[in-house]
């Protein structure tokens, strides 16, 4: 007999953060600033695609919480950072993560938004959104489906990106709720966590 997992077990918030170019600088000062047990879990979606992530190596000394590179059927939990492999699109189903073939081989990739749209339809707990520097728009196209189940949108300042395009087309798609930098949005997630706590 399974065991089902229990609705509240899938309800704490998921922070979706899509970046590309520069993203390692927002990542960092992100991580720098979020406390390590705020019942949270990290996704970090870097729209990368055959070069392989070494975010996993990186960033665990920017963070008391442990990193992962995200595998199959993976179980989501709080207070993890989790990183996208390369060349995948992520999904999430039952509290887990699932990985398929990159449906946008070629051109600029759109992973951000994938997995945006897969947690609207699949998560039961908050959400927030927060796209940080990159090139092209991954990730704007979902950012209004986000708001429309009470989620949270969240765009770097675009002063503060290295490469302001992704975060400036989230902010064109008219559903982003801050704009701030990486430090102030730390802060944001806080207050978020912490009123759901």
């Amino acid at each position: 007999m399974s065991v089902e997992i229990e609705p509240s077990a899938r309800s704490f918030p998921i922070v979706c953060v899509g970046g590309s170019a520069g993203g390692l600088d927002a990542y960092i000062r992100l991580l720098q600033n979020l406390p390590g047990d705020m019942g949270v879990a990290i996704v970090i979606v870097n729209h990368i695609t055959m070069m392989p992530t070494h975010l996993h190596e990186v960033l665990p000394r920017f963070t008391t919480m442990p990193v992962e590179l995200i595998t199959d059927s993976l179980l989501i939990e709080p207070d993890h950072v989790f990183i996208i492999p390369e060349n995948r699109d992520l999904h999430v189903y039952d509290g887990e993560f699932h990985l398929e073939a990159i449906s946008k081989p070629r051109g600029w990739p759109d992973v951000i938004t994938v997995f945006l749209r897969s947690l609207t339809e699949y998560w039961d707990g908050r959400l927030i959104a927060v796209i940080v520097s990159g090139y092209d728009g991954d990730g704007a196209a979902a950012l209004c489906g986000i708001k429309d189940i009470g989620g949270i949108t969240i765009a770097q300042k675009l002063s503060t990106a290295i490469q302001p395009d992704m975060p400036q087309s989230a902010i064109e798609s008219g559903c982003i709720d801050f704009i701030l930098s990486p430090e102030a949005i730390a802060q944001q997630i806080v207050r978020i966590a912490r009123a759901e706590g």
